[in-house]
């Protein structure tokens, strides 16, 4: 039987216009505008509320597992249940995890997040290759086998990372291009329109100062792109086109506390509201 892939149930949510990666983010200020105890039941509370909003509307979600794992096992607990939510109602996730490491350390860590039956199990987690990207090669045999996905990081919007992600190697490349460039090179035979492996670009970044050409035509498979940055950091969708170029055809537009805020009541508008606001302005950019 045929494996569905990550890259395969992205194409389709991308077929259908969804571009929209609602982030699960519990932090103790949005615990507290939702009504709830900054503790495990409160994040799982909103995790699955999120879920909910999310199905069928939004593209995937992403939770930022930092605000689960503070909870310590309680935590964790409540995040499986959130998962398990995911899996039941067929929302793609991508776990914002950003495990990077060598050898059998970060081959543990793929087996956590992508091994299928795994009580963590994701549909992508995201992963930093500042050891090479040669070091994530322990989630490949996933990646190609398992129909599972990542997302690298290339340029982020910290300000502290720029003096890494701008680095010059030895080849001339500065480190985020030649991540971008490592992504769009991997083949895995599940692949067809979209890459089982993507990136990880800041919206609020100038891309050419990393390197990374937008002016080139859009990869085939599309390369994905994971793009935290609208709505709350001040990022407009409306700018896409110009801020990724070729790169813009596989856009995960990622937001967390512009659609959160506010509480349950009124999320799941939050969620279709936004959710179309982005289709529309990536519709007329690629028109």
């Amino acid at each position: 039987m045929a494996v569905e892939t990550f890259s395969n149930r992205l194409a389709a949510q991308l077929a259908a216009k969804r571009h929209l990666c609602v982030g699960i983010d519990p932090h103790a200020p949005l615990l507290a505008d939702w009504g709830l105890a900054d503790d495990a039941a409160g994040a799982e509370r909103m995790g699955r509320e999120v879920i909910a909003a999310a199905a069928g509307v939004a593209a995937c979600v992403k939770p930022q597992i930092a605000f689960f794992e503070r909870f310590g096992s309680a935590g964790y607990v409540a995040l499986e249940r959130v998962l398990a939510d995911a899996r039941e109602a067929g929302v793609l996730v991508i776990a914002d995890v950003k495990r990077g490491d060598i050898g059998s350390s970060f081959a543990a860590y793929a087996d956590a997040w992508l091994t299928p039956g795994s009580p963590l199990e994701a549909d992508a987690m995201t992963v930093g290759a500042y050891q090479g990207f040669g070091s994530l090669s322990g989630a490949f045999d996933l990646v190609r086998d398992h129909g599972k996905g990542l997302f690298v990081l290339a340029a982020t919007s910290n300000p502290e990372a720029r003096e890494v992600q701008r680095a010059v190697r030895e080849d001339g490349r500065m480190v985020a291009q030649a991540v971008v460039d490592d992504a769009l090179a991997f083949d895995a035979p599940h692949d067809t329109h979209v890459n089982s492996i993507g990136v990880v670009l800041g919206a609020t970044l100038n891309l050419a100062d990393f390197g990374i050409d937008v002016t080139l035509p859009p990869a085939k498979p599309a390369l994905p792109v994971l793009a935290p940055g609208f709505g709350h950091q001040g990022a407009r969708i409306e700018d896409a086109a110009h801020t990724f170029g070729g790169l813009g055809w596989a856009l995960l537009a990622s937001e967390s506390r512009s659609v959160l805020a506010g509480g349950a009541e009124g999320l799941s508008d939050r969620v279709r509201v936004r959710a179309e606001t982005i289709a529309t302005a990536l519709t007329v950019s690629k028109g």
